[in-house]
């Protein structure tokens, strides 16, 4: 069984080009990386803790795990720097952050997918009388 934390911080500040995120403590890029191998572990219903399967946890799912790390401690700082936009006319309004459009480019679908396990189900039997 491959153990938890999938990533070290160092390893996503070596991925990323974002000076920002680069600069981001060890203990905040820890949380970073926890919240990306929990929505990895939720989104493929796989926790890897087959050891016999996964001696090593695959590469495609610790790049997703980096790219997400990535995009979380992004807007993080973002959010702190508050780089947000925002457009009112009349009674509406919304606010739109830069790191918003980013998140929405990440497909982790090809990485992932593959070892998503399938969650098989019970029937329900429902028996009725008339009253």
């Amino acid at each position: 069984m491959a153990t938890r934390p999938w990533v070290q911080p160092q390893e996503v500040r070596d991925y990323t080009e974002n000076p920002k995120v680069v600069s981001r403590a060890d203990d905040r890029l820890k949380m970073d990386i926890l919240r990306a191998e929990s929505y990895v572990v939720r989104y493929t219903g796989n926790s890897f803790e087959d050891a016999a399967k996964y001696p090593d946890i695959p590469e495609s799912v610790r790049l997703a795990v980096i790219l997400l790390a990535e995009m979380y401690a992004a807007s993080s700082v973002e959010i702190d720097k508050g780089s947000y936009k925002s457009e009112s006319f009349d009674d509406y309004s919304y606010t739109l952050s830069d790191t918003a459009s980013k998140q929405e480019n990440i497909d982790l679908g090809p990485l992932l997918d593959e070892y998503a396990v399938s969650i098989t189900r019970s029937a329900i039997n429902m028996n009725l009388r008339k009253l």
